[in-house]
């Protein structure tokens, strides 16, 4: 007799950048302490970084949405929209391919990061997003991309907003719009994979963290390289995000690491004084987790970055600075006098998602049981 497959859980972040890959690292840990087997659906770098946050998880290859970015801020937008048909051909192949995954690794719920097609009446399905608003140059076009982004939603059992409810809140209109989907749904808290304490021994002066997809990752590391190598009286460390990567960049006074991860990242970034960062969703929990001080710089034409940095910037959360205006000198300098006002109390709700997760299975479980008497 063939061995039944233990009951899994699919947790599948979406391939934009590292950021969805990431602050699903505190949700892994959660579920894998607690005892549930897990599998985890992704590809290329956001695969790798996984990987080598976890040596036993299993992994199955999702393939991503594969979406192009502009280098021109103002084209961005218009790239995007003329996307759109391709997403939803991705979102149709991504429900063929869950129906299949389901009985295949004996899936009894699915926790989605962003992706829009795991959704499936068999099983209870998670949906997480900060950005029930997505931000777009105009109103009637925030409008539309509502109505889509909550008729994919409410397909899902319940969304998961990785913010905390009411106006001390993180991310602003992006997750507290005037209107919540139909469907149920749950604040659970900053979402950060830097949980535990480390010592805050100093370490630089300056830590950069790149982040996001090219080609702007590239415009602004050789940007920042230009300014940076100029500076030299400070002690700086330059995270490149590529995980992937094998060539050792060199420039004489900065050290440069192409991925760090866990245990070193965090160090390094709890022993700066200043990081340099894009303006990232899962970048500002992770550096508001960690208390620290911060210079955001929005990714060019990402009207989701752009409105984030402003936001934080107005409540002196962080200082905010165009990619191509930053004079980074200039912004060390007011960052080292800046006021910051840096909110404490965004935990992450651990309990809270052992009990939605624990209701949901039973929930299966149950229905299971009522279809076999």
């Amino acid at each position: 007799m063939q061995k039944e497959l233990p009951k899994s859980i699919l947790i599948a972040p979406l391939d934009w950048g590292l950021g969805h890959s990431t602050r699903c690292i505190p949700l892994l840990r959660t579920l894998k302490n607690a005892g549930y087997n897990v599998i985890v659906a992704n590809c290329g770098n956001q695969k790798k970084l996984l990987q080598q946050e976890f040596d036993n998880l299993q992994f199955i290859n999702l393939r991503g949405y594969n979406i192009s970015y502009s280098k021109n801020k103002w084209l961005f937008p218009f790239i995007i929209m003329a996307q759109i048909p391709k997403i939803l051909r991705c979102i149709s192949w991504e429900k063929k391919w869950l129906d299949k995954i389901i009985e295949k690794e004996n899936i009894y719920l699915i926790i989605s990061d962003n992706r829009y097609g795991l959704y499936s009446k068999k099983v209870p399905c998670v949906f997480i997003t900060h950005q029930l608003t997505i931000k777009a140059p105009f109103n009637w076009l925030e409008k539309i991309l509502q109505k889509i982004n909550y008729h994919f939603i409410n397909h899902f059992s319940q969304c998961w907003i990785p913010d905390v409810e009411g106006k001390n809140n993180i991310a602003g209109i992006l997750s507290h719009p005037k209107k919540l989907p139909t469907t149920a749904t749950h604040y659970i808290g900053v979402l950060s994979r830097f949980n535990e304490t480390v010592d805050n021994v100093k370490r630089y002066d300056v830590c950069v963290l790149l982040s996001g997809p090219e080609p702007q990752r590239t415009a602004l590391e050789k940007i920042l390289l230009k300014q940076l190598s100029s500076i030299k009286n400070k002690k700086i460390l330059l995270i490149r995000g590529l995980p992937q990567a094998t060539e050792n960049l060199q420039i004489e006074g900065i050290q440069i690491e192409n991925h760090l991860q866990g245990n070193a990242l965090q160090k390094s970034i709890v022993g700066s004084n200043i990081i340099i960062a894009r303006s990232g969703y899962t970048t500002v929990m992770e550096l508001l987790s960690m208390q620290k001080k911060s210079i955001l710089i929005p990714t060019p034409g990402q009207t989701e970055q752009e409105y984030l940095a402003k936001y934080l910037h107005q409540q002196k959360i962080c200082l905010s600075y165009s990619q191509y205006k930053i004079d980074v000198k200039k912004a060390i300098d007011v960052a080292q006098n800046f006021e910051f006002h840096l909110p404490n109390h965004f935990l992450y709700k651990e309990d809270k998602i052992l009990e939605l997760v624990g209701a949901l299975l039973k929930a299966k479980w149950n229905a299971d049981e009522k279809d076999l008497g």
